[in-house]
């Protein structure tokens, strides 16, 4: 798998020479990155802002049927 960024490559160097990975397993990394340009550090994803309206819409239909559940009923005696 190749390297994604340029703080992974330094980190796995640190691994490697404090003894924690094998000079095999770097090499593989290294080879299969080739010379690309990497980022200095790579972001996650944003979230979808739409994704919050959906569950705000859902939470109002809940408590719409909530409501409509708990009305007493009267019972024949």
């Amino acid at each position: 798998m190749p390297f994604k960024s340029k703080a992974q490559r330094r980190k796995f160097a640190q691994l490697l020479v404090d003894g924690e990975i094998s000079p095999e397993t770097y090499e593989e990394w290294n080879r299969e990155t080739g010379r690309q340009e990497l980022p200095e550090r790579v972001q996650p994803k944003a979230k979808r802002k739409t994704a919050k309206r959906k569950t705000v819409k859902r939470k109002a239909a809940k408590r719409k049927t909530a409501k409509r559940k708990t009305v007493k009923r009267k019972t024949a005696k």
